[in-house]
């Protein structure tokens, strides 16, 4: 299993997990068997992108990301990223009298060469764009500029009191997180408190939002806020930044919505507790 089979597979497990669904449930609500999804989630079996799709969909879960890292894993599983340009042909002594097809074969060459060079380019622009979008998300932490390290690091790049205030899918925090708890809200709204070891640090996101909605994280410092502010905000999952929080701080989080009647919603949790 590659490296980019591997991050699907986990991501899989991540959101089935967030189900609560045992594979026989998971079965009942989709038109996989139970076998299938034994298969895919333990990486014996490449997923169709319709399971995937299936998958978001009874979790309510937002099929953007699943769908970047489905893309990615089957470009490199189906060889679409190593595409090898033609050999070499060796060289042969010119004859005494050059055949007429000779310029013909040489442009025959020099045209398959370009279409394989073509072929690798569009592959490596393909790849990079879908890791951009994979990594990127929306900037809710405060407009700062992505480090010029970030994208070529696959390591962490801050921790503890350095990440306050920051993106986590900029500064790689957002790879396999702990989600600590999960809460609707009345008004149907998901809110999830995510926390990163590697970094030491919390944030919320949350989806099935209105315009003017807000969610805010603490963790004993300063509070970050992230606002539903366009309708593309509420087709997907808007994320606070980043609140420094090690084992057995607690990290608080407040769901606001737009309309004045309703009361906020708060849910806190533990980081290292079950």
């Amino acid at each position: 299993m590659s490296a980019e089979h591997a991050r699907l597979v986990s991501a899989l497990r991540e959101v089935r997990s967030r189900t609560g669904l045992s594979l026989t449930a998971l079965a009942e609500r989709t038109t996989y068997s139970r076998s299938s999804w034994e298969r895919y989630l333990n990486g014996k079996v490449f997923p169709p992108r319709q399971a995937v799709r299936e998958l978001c969909r009874v979790a309510d879960e937002p099929e953007g990301r699943l769908a970047a890292l489905w893309e990615i894993a089957e470009a490199e599983s189906s060889g679409r990223t190593s595409v090898q340009a033609p050999a070499v042909e060796e060289p042969r002594p010119h004859p005494a009298q050059p055949s007429p097809d000779t310029g013909y074969s040489c442009r025959r060459r020099r045209r398959r060469l370009m279409m394989a060079l073509a072929a690798v380019y569009t592959v490596i622009v393909g790849s990079v764009a879908l890791t951009l979008f994979l990594l990127s998300g929306r900037d809710t932490a405060g407009g700062e500029p992505l480090s010029s390290a970030a994208p070529y690091s696959i390591g962490p790049q801050c921790h503890g009191a350095a990440c306050e205030g920051k993106d986590p899918l900029r500064l790689i925090c957002g790879i396999t997180p702990t989600t600590l708890i999960t809460h609707r809200t009345t008004t149907g709204a998901h809110v999830e408190v995510r926390h990163s070891k590697k970094c030491g640090a919390g944030w919320v996101r949350v989806w099935g939002t209105r315009i003017g909605d807000r969610v805010e994280v603490t963790a004993g410092g300063p509070t970050h806020i992230a606002r539903i502010t366009t309708q593309d905000d509420t087709r997907t999952y808007v994320y606070t930044g980043m609140a420094a929080a090690g084992p057995g701080d607690t990290v608080r989080a407040c769901f606001r919505p737009a309309s004045p009647d309703a009361a906020p919603e708060c849910v806190e949790a533990r980081v290292g507790e079950p």
